[in-house]
């Protein structure tokens, strides 16, 4: 190997030229190494929520409103049309005396036909297209998780929490009220079996 500059003879890997002192290659850039990376404690991961159109509290309001409506409208009639038929049956059948009784059975048939009525709108509707006849009017839609509708398995559970919730002082309003500050606008008997209530603009 010769230097380039003066045309010494010099060995193999030398930087600098023993004669006129110039350099023969460049000097290895020193490698960097990586620096390891700091593991993060108490760091809390930010909840993945479905990007969905939630519906909004005032919507879902009205819907309400419109379901304890039309449902008090249908537990009437239903409560009246069975009582009337048990009434006229009792009478025929013992008098006086059995239609006296018919008082405690129709403090039985209230809850009977309240729950009947409440299971076709909020269970057998929802489960079948998504959504109660108050909802539909207002165009919403009630989801699981992954965006499917509702079993009636699960629409039933719905349903019973909710009832359940009644009987606690305070609760229902609390349960009507929650999706004013909750990030995803759930009630507590949404979250109890985690679905949504979303926009249905489309009415589907």
């Amino acid at each position: 190997m010769y230097c380039p500059k003066c045309g010494a003879a010099i060995a193999a890997g030398t930087v600098f030229c023993p004669i006129c002192g110039g350099t023969l290659q460049a000097a290895a850039a020193p490698v960097q190494q990586a620096q390891p990376v700091q593991p993060s404690y108490g760091a809390v991961p930010t909840p993945a929520y479905p990007a969905w159109d939630y519906a909004t509290w005032a919507t879902r309001a009205i819907g309400y409103i419109v379901d304890l409506l039309l449902v008090g409208v249908g537990m009437c009639v239903l409560y009246f049309v069975i009582g009337s038929m048990l009434a006229s049956m009792l009478h025929l059948v013992g008098g006086h005396d059995a239609a006296g009784g018919l008082c405690c059975l129709m403090i039985l048939l209230f809850p009977i036909a309240t729950l009947g009525v409440g299971f076709f709108n909020s269970v057998y509707l929802v489960a079948l297209r998504g959504f109660s006849i108050g909802q539909g009017i207002v165009k919403i839609k009630v989801v699981d998780g992954n965006g499917n509708l509702l079993t009636q398995g699960t629409a039933f559970v719905r349903l019973l929490v909710r009832v359940a919730l009644s009987f606690v002082p305070f609760l229902p309003l609390l349960d009507l009220l929650w999706p004013l500050w909750d990030v995803r606008r759930q009630t507590l008997h949404d979250k109890a079996v985690n679905c949504y209530v979303i926009n249905n603009p489309s009415g589907v």
